[in-house]
């Protein structure tokens, strides 16, 4: 790896990136009521009922319950998490099974992805339990469980893309990224066989997705275009690269984000426009849509900005950091429920009282709130959906993956306020952030130091036009996505970055939209007396900011021919959806 994490709480940020991470932690991650549910479904086995995915959240949010306690460290939320694992283990069967299907009726619907999310949420609980005793117990019902698995799936059983009629098994396939992180603490020989079997069988019933790539076929163009079950199967290739450290399959998973990064990522950072799926989507997202369409979902924004992070750390490059950027500052914060608002059950065709994170971001003109992804209710009573329960592993990942280890010192990766600490063997160093990416303007200074030089490191972002860098207001000239300072650091050094942040005009189908670095830009009718008329722009884009409104992270004018026309950050718009004027566009038409 080219970057590591720093130890857990060694980061804390003062903006609004550390606010949604205790929003999410009061507002989800502290329901005992809500594991409560998670954990009885594996008692009731009520997902058998109708092939249902009930058994997903526990793991999907046990993950992000534990990327929340490494970013910022709380003792009420490790005590539920260790309690909720016992009780969750607790649920095993005589021969090691936890599944939310009878044995009667395994093996189908979306049985083995909900025992996928067994071993993520034990496995990320492993990774922060302080108990050894309970580590051992935790590490030894993994393996049962897999073990049960691996007996009766792959050359002497059932083939994994016939375990569900769903993507061709794509959801059964992407067990593959927990099996393999099994084996990175067991070394057990059987688990490395069956991923390299996962793998061989290509993920997908009715073609290779990892041929796919190899011929360099286009992402709606895949045998299986379920954008989410897909992406999380080559995050299971990455973990396999990194116990094999064979690069064909860090190439393989590179070229797979390329090609999806080049064709599908929209400017908020997400993927599928018309649904869940591979759409080509740098080409439809502009186009019309109904009111109530499906679309850009949390799913995919936060497994994409996770892959992305893993390549980040294995390559060290910093385009895997723009596009983390790009997903979380829009497609992420943009789907919170910060205010609580109800949102739009399809299932139901009604409004129910809110989870905290909405499911889909429109692109045109509509509003959000629309579908619970993922919807399902509870027989003991209640409902949850996967988007809500994924997004925790989203919001903190953001700020935890902001600072890392390298070989010869740390990287500053994202850009945030507040006070970060590097352990050196030579001593600690201690950083106090302060600046905006809104406004273009960071400084770090220096507060304690190690006793040997150490090598600094900053992304420059792909976005600026032009960065000007200072060290202790002296300007340093450099070149290329990264800035490195190696020197004896002095408590008191400064360093000043400078951002060209400008606006900047794209056009699609007869539309245009704005970014602003890596901010997408959207006209929101609440704000908006002009909003849903045509653009008519100038040659030569000007725009000039304006006093923010309370959540906003960027509020402009910009100049058309026919007078002035709000913009503001897209992750603001459309809070208040249940609102009557709460449409918002990122692409709006144009004269």
């Amino acid at each position: 790896m080219k970057l590591t994490y720093l130890p857990d709480g060694y980061q804390s940020y003062t903006d609004r990136s550390d606010d949604y991470v205790r929003f999410v932690l009061e507002n989800q991650l502290l329901n005992e009521t809500l594991w409560q549910k998670f954990v009885n479904v594996f008692v009731t086995r009520e997902d058998a009922v109708d092939d249902g995915w009930r058994g997903e959240y526990f793991g999907k949010m046990m993950r992000g319950a534990c990327l929340t306690y490494r970013y910022s460290p709380n003792e009420k939320l490790y005590a539920l998490l260790k309690k909720t694992v016992r009780a969750l283990i607790a649920t095993a069967d005589k021969e090691g099974r936890i599944s939310t299907y009878p044995v009667s009726h395994e093996f189908c619907g979306w049985d083995l992805w909900c025992r996928k999310y067994v071993l993520v949420g034990c496995l990320y609980f492993y990774g922060i339990c302080k108990d050894e005793e309970l580590k051992e117990t935790i590490l030894a019902a993994m393996k049962r469980h897999l073990d049960y698995i691996e007996a009766r799936i792959g050359k002497n059983g059932i083939a994994i893309t016939d375990t569900s009629v769903w993507y061709g098994g794509m959801n059964s396939s992407s067990i593959l990224e927990p099996v393999v992180e099994l084996y990175k603490l067991t070394k057990e020989p059987r688990y490395l066989a069956f991923a390299e079997y996962i793998i061989h069988e290509g993920g997908c019933k009715q073609g290779s997705v990892v041929e796919a790539v190899k011929a360099g076929t286009l992402p709606h163009e895949f045998p299986t275009t379920k954008a989410y079950e897909t992406t999380s199967f080559f995050e299971g290739i990455l973990a396999y690269y990194e116990v094999t450290g064979e690069n064909k399959w860090l190439f393989l998973v590179e070229k797979f984000a390329d090609l999806v990064a080049e064709n599908e990522i929209t400017l908020i950072g997400c993927a599928g426009c018309h649904g869940e799926h591979f759409d080509h989507a740098a080409v439809t997202q502009a186009n019309d849509i109904k009111e109530k369409t499906i679309m850009q979902e949390t799913c995919v924004t936060v497994t994409w900005l996770r892959l992305q992070e893993r390549l980040l750390r294995a390559t060290g490059e910093a385009k895997y950091a723009d596009r983390m950027e790009v997903s979380a500052l829009n497609a992420l914060y943009g789907a919170l429920n910060l205010h609580n608002e109800k949102q739009f059950c399809k299932e139901e065709k009604s409004f129910l009282p809110g989870v905290p994170f909405d499911s889909y971001s429109p692109l045109v003109a509509a509003r959000r709130g629309v579908g619970i992804g993922g919807f399902k209710r509870f027989s003991e009573g209640g409902y949850y959906g996967c988007c809500a329960c994924i997004g925790a592993a989203g919001v903190a990942l953001y700020p935890f993956a902001s600072t890392m280890l390298t070989k010869d010192g740390a990287e500053v990766v994202f850009y945030h306020s507040g006070k970060i600490k590097l352990p050196f063997e030579e001593g600690e160093m201690l950083l106090d952030a302060q600046g905006t990416l809104s406004s273009g303007r960071m400084e770090y200074v220096v507060s304690a130091a190690p006793s040997k030089e150490k090598t600094i490191t900053f992304r420059i972002p792909s976005w600026s036009g032009s960065t000007e860098v200072y060290l202790n207001g002296e300007e340093v000239k450099f070149e290329g996505s990264i800035l490195s300072l190696c020197r004896p650091w002095q408590a008191g050094d400064k360093v000043t970055l400078v951002f060209g942040l400008s606006v900047k005009a794209h056009r699609l189908n007869g539309k245009a939209a704005f970014t602003y670095g890596p901010f997408a830009l959207a006209r929101d009718e609440r704000k908006d007396k002009r909003f849903g008329k045509p653009l008519r722009l100038e040659k030569e884009l000007v725009s000039f900011a304006i006093q923010k409104e309370e959540g906003e992270e960027i509020r402009l004018l910009l100049h058309t021919k026919k007078g002035e026309v709000l913009l503001t950050d897209y992750a603001s718009c459309g809070k208040h959806w249940t609102e009557k004027k709460s449409h918002i566009a990122l692409w709006s038409k144009e004269k």
